[in-house]
């Protein structure tokens, strides 16, 4: 005889009304008891406290910004509860907290899945439940992004950008690598420009990016103790952005 399937109570964050009835609609229909159905991403945090769900179905973009709301309380939620299951539901491939909502809770009950995806209804269920009984649901376009996205960075330098980083990392000064490579200055700082953007580093005044720099530098290649000392004596001496 077959057994009916476990009733699996979720909170549906979603701020379109007719997409959040019709899904709690068709949820009903396959033994998913939708506690709490709520438009924004304050609202979802509010459910999820209150109704402690098996799984949050939550779109990303939510008021008041549409930006990436859901994705950032979804992120939260798994953050204070790693075992919660929590699928996201998308328009579009958000990365902005997307590789940390998937490393969350050791990467275990957690999917993110594309709206125009989603184009069979047993497919969907089948995946929600997957993701309830701690399995992961991924869309393929999702994996993607991430993996383009995590690329190494030092693949962004050229050759002599990779020259110049390689003699910051080992401790010289720009007038030091100009001489070395029997350039001017201003090229080195030109270069060293260069690679502190294609690296994406920030500046402020609190972090010295040339150091930021060398540990990209550093985590690209096999790490020595002579490397490791020159990036001490480099964030010893560096106390002026080139």
């Amino acid at each position: 005889m077959r057994s009916e399937p476990t009733v699996v109570r979720v909170v549906l964050a979603e701020d379109g009304v007719l997409l959040r009835e019709g899904l709690a609609g068709l949820l009903a229909r396959f033994a998913f008891d939708v506690v709490a159905a709520v438009g924004d991403a304050a609202a979802l945090r509010a459910a999820v406290a209150e109704h402690h769900p098996d799984l949050v179905i939550t779109d990303i973009r939510m008021p008041p910004d549409f930006s990436d709301e859901g994705l950032r309380a979804a992120v939260e939620l798994r953050h204070a509860d790693p075992d919660l299951a929590v699928v996201a539901l998308s328009q579009y491939v958000e990365l902005s907290y997307a590789a940390d909502l998937l490393d969350s809770g050791a990467g275990r009950r957690v999917g993110y899945l594309l709206k125009d995806r989603v184009v069979d209804v047993a497919d969907f269920v089948a995946a929600l439940r997957q993701v309830v009984g701690g399995g992961t649901v991924v869309d393929p376009q999702v994996i993607r992004q991430l993996i383009s996205r995590r690329r190494d960075p030092l693949a962004e330098l050229s050759p002599r950008e990779h020259e110049v980083l390689t003699l910051i990392a080992e401790g010289h000064s720009n007038a030091a690598i100009a001489r070395r490579l029997v350039v001017t200055d201003a090229t080195v700082g030109k270069h060293v420009r260069s690679i502190l953007a294609k690296l994406d580093l920030p500046q402020t005044e609190d972090t010295h990016r040339r150091v930021l720099a060398v540990l990209a530098y550093l985590r690209g290649r096999p790490a020595n103790p002579h490397g490791v000392r020159k990036l001490l004596s480099e964030k010893e001496n560096c106390r002026t952005a080139p």
